[in-house]
């Protein structure tokens, strides 16, 4: 047994003692809204047991391991803290599900992961759940579309903050101190849905449903309190100010904290706004195009669908106007999973792909020809602008991207087999998975109520490595498995 090994694993233990506390507090906090709704004390308990016990079990853990959060993390012991966090945040959550006596224990967690991860499937009837519940899934997108351990960060100051804020796939810090960049970035994101909020109810949208849908959109999650999400409102101010929110959950928040500023020029010329600009002059006029021929939109109803549905999309959120997927075109259908697989931008509540490393593709395979093409002794310098600045890309670049770009097909074939296996179609198997994997929760009816628990698991599994990304999750099982191998852990 390695005991500096050992005393990272120690450490991770100290580490998870003082998150099971945090999301204690978050199981607890839906109990506020008892005030508003008194009527709905009676499922005060499905969230109290959870939620003291996590803060009781969490400071037990601190307590036993005091002395230990001096120690070391060894290498890639991060990428283990930061998925053991996840894992523990929705096992966790999952219990006031099904403490309710409405969900299995398959149904609980699967709620409790698309909430943390933003995906927005749901196995709930919304129309007829209580508002804790639908208050609790909201702040499950909150928290986890900033980040579980960004909101970490931003209470607790420590020395490996950085390695677990960057495992967890935030990419830029904001501010020289990562503390601030923390508390800037859950400033950043708490403002904008108090100001969506406001704007949801002056256009007439009830409070309740105001606030729990300006975080559904600026979390980039897709979770409703109406079964027709938005299209239940019928209203297109609601939409506009849906589109606007959506917009910047997908935004990364180093181009939040320019604009803030007012230096739009970084913003413009950064690559992953210009290919998003590129993507909207080319697949919206194809939405439009194929409602209007195929479902026999008028131009501007068909403007109207066509364009808050590809900012739903290619933002990972999930939300709709049109009462389901099914009733798209094919021609839309197929557009639509080649936006979920894209994405919105690195550093944002989104997943997906990403824009920056489907445009960072693009742009390789344009050097690789440009290459062959030109002068072999020639020597040309490959950069990209992110928000203003010339960033060099080595080789050793473009090959990670690749590979994670290569990762990402795999497990997307990997899970359109399962669902398969289950009596799906194909495209829907294609349509249905993409959108886990892309964390986007468009469906087309499979995830449900009634869904096979192989399908329900399979979802899970897929939404934790969108939310995380598969590098971390393939260094985390590598790490405790070399470690096991190798007896440095037992």
């Amino acid at each position: 047994m390695d005991k500096k090994v050992l005393s990272g694993y120690l450490l991770i233990l100290n580490y998870l003692g003082v998150f099971a506390m945090l999301v204690g507090i978050i199981n607890l906090t839906p109990l506020m809204l008892v005030v508003f709704w008194p009527h709905e004390a009676e499922y005060a308990r499905f969230f109290l047991w959870p939620g003291l016990s996590s803060i009781l079990i969490g400071g037990l853990i601190v307590l036993l391991f005091k002395g230990y959060e001096k120690g070391r993390l060894e290498r890639h012991q991060d990428a283990v803290l930061v998925v053991f966090i996840w894992l523990l945040a929705m096992f966790i959550s999952a219990w006031p599900f099904v403490l309710s006596g409405q969900y299995s224990f398959t149904q609980g967690m699967f709620e409790s992961t698309s909430g943390y991860t933003t995906t927005g499937m749901t196995v709930t009837d919304v129309e007829n759940a209580p508002h804790i519940f639908l208050l609790f899934r909201s702040l499950m997108q909150f928290f986890g579309g900033v980040g579980l351990v960004l909101v970490l960060t931003s209470i607790i100051s420590d020395r490996y903050g950085m390695r677990l804020y960057s495992a967890e796939g935030h990419g830029d810090k904001l501010m020289p101190n990562l503390i601030r960049s923390a508390r800037t970035i859950l400033s950043i994101y708490v403002g904008y849905i108090i100001l969506g909020t406001l704007a949801y109810v002056i256009f007439k949208m009830p409070v309740f449903d105001a606030v729990n849908h300006a975080i559904s959109s600026v979390a980039t999650g897709g979770f409703s309190t109406k079964a027709a999400s938005i299209g239940h409102f019928n209203s297109v101010p609601i939409e506009i100010i849906t589109i606007v929110l959506m917009i910047l959950g997908g935004t990364n928040f180093f181009v939040h904290l320019m604009l803030i500023k007012g230096r739009l020029k970084p913003v413009i010329s950064h690559i992953e706004v210009k290919f998003l600009g590129i993507l909207a002059l080319i697949v919206l006029p194809l939405f439009v195009i194929s409602l209007m021929q195929v479902n026999a939109e008028t131009f501007g109803q068909a403007l109207r669908i066509g364009l808050f549905q590809f900012v739903s999309t290619i933002t990972t959120t999930g939300l709709q106007i049109v009462p389901s997927v099914n009733l798209y075109p094919t021609s839309m259908m197929f557009l639509t999973i080649f936006l979920m697989m894209i994405g919105a931008s690195i550093g944002s509540t989104a997943g997906g792909m990403k824009l920056y490393r489907v445009a960072l593709a693009f742009k390789s395979v344009f050097w690789n020809v440009r290459d062959m093409l030109g002068h072999r002794k020639t020597v040309r310098t490959r950069f990209v602008n992110k928000v203003g600045v010339r960033s060099v890309i080595e080789k050793e670049d473009i090959t990670t991207n690749y590979a994670f770009l290569m990762i990402y097909v795999i497990i997307q074939v990997i899970g359109i087999f399962i669902f398969t296996t289950q009596g799906y179609s194909f495209l829907d198997s294609i349509f249905e998975f993409t959108s886990i994997l892309g964390t986007i929760g468009l469906s087309v009816g499979i995830i449900s109520p009634a869904a096979p628990s192989l399908i329900l698991w399979t979802g899970m599994v897929g939404m934790l490595i969108a939310r995380l990304e598969s590098i971390v999750i393939l260094i985390a099982i590598s790490k405790i498995y070399l470690d096991i191998v190798h007896r440095k852990l037992i």
